[in-house]
């Protein structure tokens, strides 16, 4: 571990993306990593790119990339690769689209699995987010995998979400279901180049009109086309003014704290499951209040409840013994 940490702090690409594959995976030591490098995050400008699938996102993200890499900033890149459960997987197109890029010692691109996750990301994409954030890059990219209505992780990873919409595909309706609506800081509606570009767009301020009387920030309509580079530079300026709003009002700093409360929240109740799991394993007494709720002797919040005690007494009074062996 410590090697490959001294060859991450190094900046080498491959012991970043064997990092991020032991957070993946979920091997031993994830969490001693995630101590190690802790430290060195809280730099990066992480931005999301959501929206439905087949409306342009990777290219888009390679054309923002692009204008990134020219005023010489670092670009990460977290592709979600739209694998799910109904369709069971899908090349990485993410990667294809951005080839570009594969040998820019300043852009590092890494395809994730949803892995059953139907929140538009992987389960492990903030720490992966994270990774990124403490190897240097100056802007770490999100984009979701487009599973459409409930892709609403993204709002708790990212500073800024730019939500992508397309003509012709009835996307301007979705924009009211879900929430979408409001995890926007920007509209993209890309392949303007196609008609029915500026009815989305006009649709979309009119429903802006409905929902942001009242909010300071109204999130810009940018048209954009990720074929001709059209609108993508706009689209960038967009972004940056969000953030310049964000840090003028003292929200950037809350949200990340809020972020980070809830991240730790998240890691407790992970930790919490993994003993309760390992006390499964151990104890009779776990298994056969189980085995009652499951023949309807006993309720399942009593059965809870006598869990939860059990754990933590068992957890604490072997914890006593490994401290006293010790």
């Amino acid at each position: 571990m410590q090697d490959l940490l001294k060859r991450f702090w190094a900046g080498e690409h491959r012991a970043l993306a064997r990092l991020i594959s032991i957070l993946e995976n979920e091997e031993s030591g994830r969490d001693e990593l995630m101590r190690q490098i802790f430290s060195q995050t809280g730099r990066a400008y992480i931005l999301g790119v959501t929206g439905s699938p087949g409306a342009g996102k990777s290219s888009l993200v390679d054309r923002l990339t692009f204008l990134l890499r020219r005023r010489d900033l670092k670009v990460g890149i977290v592709a979600v690769d739209p694998t799910s459960p109904f369709s069971g997987g899908a090349l990485l197109g993410d990667r294809i689209r951005m080839q570009e890029h594969a040998v820019d010692q300043g852009v590092f691109i890494r395809s994730m699995g949803t892995r059953g996750s139907l929140g538009g990301l992987a389960n492990t994409t903030k720490e992966v987010v994270r990774a990124m954030d403490a190897f240097g890059f100056d802007w770490v990219i999100v984009e979701t995998v487009g599973v459409g209505q409930a892709e609403l992780d993204i709002m708790h990873v990212a500073d800024s979400v730019v939500v992508v919409l397309t003509p012709g595909a009835g996307d301007s309706i979705q924009t009211i279901k879900a929430g979408i609506m409001e995890i926007a800081d920007i509209f993209a509606v890309n392949k303007s180049d196609l008609p029915g570009a500026d009815k989305v767009a006009l649709e979309v301020e009119m429903m802006l009109d409905l929902h942001t009387a009242e909010t300071p920030w109204r999130p810009p309509v940018i048209k954009t086309s990720s074929v001709t580079g059209a609108g993508v530079e706009d689209l960038l300026s967009a972004v940056e003014k969000h953030r310049a709003y964000l840090m003028e009002k003292g929200l950037f700093q809350k949200r990340r704290e809020a972020r980070l409360r809830s991240e730790t929240l998240e890691i407790l109740d992970r930790q919490w499951q993994q003993l309760v799991r390992k006390e499964m394993k151990l104890s009779e007494e776990v298994n056969g209040l189980l085995e009652k709720v499951a023949r309807r002797k006993i309720d399942p919040y009593t059965a809870a409840s006598s869990i939860l005690d059990y754990v933590v007494a068992n957890s604490n009074l072997r914890s006593k013994k490994e401290a006293g062996a010790g």
